[in-house]
């Protein structure tokens, strides 16, 4: 679990790949005091296990189901990523509940700079579009953000000069690909409902006129 608040900014030293899987390496400091093996970090919002680490290098291998739903296969030696430990207990929750499971890719749409801020327009997958609405939360490469704006294929995020300068987003142009992550309230109660509207009840019309 974690929150989407990024603790600091990785850098990619290698990507092997095979057939059906990979090994992400990445240097890093923070992210790593007390870590171990088998911890949780999330990266570009995805939720990695540490596989091994030494003096600020730690490895993650990713198989073939988060090389097709993320963007990590796409990384490359230089590149920087957003880095976030697991949420532990009692610690603040600055942003959101953010799984590390991405839900699918978006592309960077546009981008308006603003005097200390900027406004990015980011595609959104027609089976996301339901989770997405204004003033709602979004997790775009593991940055937990609120929507500003959410329409047909598309929504927007305002981007402060702290994101900007601390995470990846500040360097994202138009054409660049983000791992998104849906409210997963939003996930749960749609589940909910659509029990209420599908069970045994519901036959009898009474569910469906409480759901409305």
């Amino acid at each position: 679990m974690f929150t989407g608040i990024v603790t600091e900014l990785g850098t990619v030293r290698a990507l092997e790949t095979t057939t059906d899987a990979a090994r992400l390496t990445i240097a890093a400091t923070t992210v790593l005091d007390g870590a171990r093996p088998g911890d949780s970090v999330a990266v570009n919002g995805c939720c990695l296990t540490v596989a091994s680490l030494d003096e600020g290098i730690w490895t993650a291998d990713l198989m073939a189901e988060t090389l097709r739903r993320t963007t990590l296969g796409e990384l490359a030696p230089g590149d920087g990523v957003d880095l976030e430990p697991a949420l532990a207990v009692g610690d603040r929750l600055g942003g959101h509940i953010v799984q590390g499971h991405v839900d699918g890719v978006g592309t960077v749409l546009a981008r308006t700079p603003g005097e200390r801020w900027d406004v990015v327009e980011i595609s959104l997958p027609a089976d996301l579009a339901r989770y997405v609405v204004a003033q709602g939360s979004i997790a775009v490469d593991g940055v937990s953000l609120t929507v500003v704006d959410a329409g047909a294929g598309r929504f927007t995020v305002s981007l402060i000069p702290e994101t900007l300068a601390r995470t990846t987003l500040g360097r994202r142009m138009v054409g660049d690909r983000v791992n998104l992550e849906t409210d997963v309230l939003a996930r749960h109660v749609e589940r909910l409902l659509d029990g209420r509207l599908t069970g045994p009840s519901a036959v009898a019309g009474a569910d469906v006129e409480v759901a409305r």
